[in-house]
């Protein structure tokens, strides 16, 4: 009889609401898989309440190197603001420690390939957190796409169209290039277009627009782009906080059907609907909607997946070259907005304005950093 894996020793930096409300649900689900060490916060007062709700047994930090000197986790969960998830992260992997990030992972390319660095130095690996690819649903609709099951995609559509107001932005660290990375495009739309290209796969060439329409922000608070995919499939992207009907929506057609997803913060199977066309039999069609299985869209989902890979010793899903191309994708939509012109995946390398910060120091759109 094979001997089950240990339970890996964890730890969390940040112990805001994302933390406590979907990284701590998803630990105690995978309780005999996952142990909470040790957690880490600036603000005692947050930190000691945290610990209450977690469990005194785990030990409490005000500094990320303390803990990782004292604690030597196997794997950190991050849930701070996004200026700081390149140093944690680094920090983390340069401890041996494997990496569960909120998104965005980082605020450039620059600094992801700082990441990739580290992770090839410790031999430890770093993942974002988009939850939306491991729900059940998403996971059909890849196989079903993937396999060619539906037929050619031919045209897509992925829509985030929410809705944030003054006092949202309020909160420093938002709307700001150097804090933020970005607007909707970089800190809501995010979720929905890398389920996206999970789905249809490899992106080749995008055009875009992006305006500051109502929030006094350094960021955009609208995005549109134009995308053609490698497989030549054409979408659209709309990434939007100025939106009172708040929905968030994914649609592709096949050759041989349409699906699509509609919700808002996450997904059940229900949330996915098959349209045949007119050409296919009703019994291929039950077969798409029928699934063993309704696992929601969550930080449960994605981190038991993350377990999975630490226990064979592979590269997670939604790290390496796999979060790469959702952040080459959204630095490209910033890129072709603020040039005017079309921009070609992994055209952004050092050298190009963009590759250290999404702005691209553009002097029309993008408010430079003053000293």
């Amino acid at each position: 009889m094979s001997r089950s894996p240990a339970r890996r020793r964890v730890a969390v930096i940040g112990t805001g609401a994302i933390v406590s409300g979907s990284h701590l649900p998803a630990l105690r689900h995978h309780a005999d898989r996952a142990e909470l060490v040790a957690a880490v916060d600036v603000d005692q007062a947050r930190l000691d309440a945290f610990r209450q709700l977690a469990g005194e047994d785990v030990a409490g930090y005000t500094s990320t190197d303390d803990m990782l000197d004292a604690v030597r986790p196997d794997l950190v969960l991050i849930g701070t603001p996004p200026s700081l998830h390149r140093e944690q992260t680094v920090a983390a992997l340069k401890a041996g420690a494997w990496v569960l990030c909120e998104k965005p992972l980082c605020l450039s390319l620059a600094e992801y390939d700082d990441i990739a660095a580290a992770e090839e130095a410790s031999g430890a690996y770093a993942s974002v957190v988009f939850q939306h690819r491991y729900g059940s649903g998403a996971v059909h609709a890849r196989q079903l796409i993937a396999s060619g099951e539906l037929g050619a995609p031919l045209v897509a559509h992925c829509q985030t169209t929410w809705h944030r107001d003054a006092a949202y932005y309020a909160v420093p660290w938002r709307g700001r290039w150097a804090t933020e990375g970005g607007g909707p495009t970089m800190g809501h739309g995010i979720h929905q277009f890398d389920l996206l290209l999970h789905l249809l796969g490899p992106w080749a060439e995008i055009r875009a627009m992006a305006a500051r329409l109502v929030h006094d922000t350094e960021s955009e608070d609208v995005s549109t782009a134009l995308v053609r995919f490698e497989n030549g499939a054409l979408a659209t992207v709309v990434n939007s906080v100025l939106s009172p009907h708040e929905v968030s929506r994914i649609r592709v057609d096949c050759a041989d059907a349409t699906v699509e997803l509609t919700h808002l913060y996450g997904h059940r199977n229900d949330d996915w609907v098959y349209t045949p066309a007119p050409h296919v039999p009703s019994e291929r069609a039950t077969a798409w909607r029928t699934l063993a299985a309704d696992l929601p869209s969550s930080h449960t989902a994605q981190l038991g997946t993350l377990l999975d890979a630490y226990d064979n010793g592979v590269r997670p899903p939604g790290s390496g070259p796999d979060a790469r191309a959702t952040l080459d994708f959204a630095a490209a939509l910033y890129k072709a907005a603020f040039t005017g012109r079309p921009v070609h995946a992994g055209e952004i390398e050092p050298g190009d304005p963009f590759y250290p910060a999404m702005h691209g120091d553009h002097p029309h759109w993008a408010p430079k950093e003053r000293a």
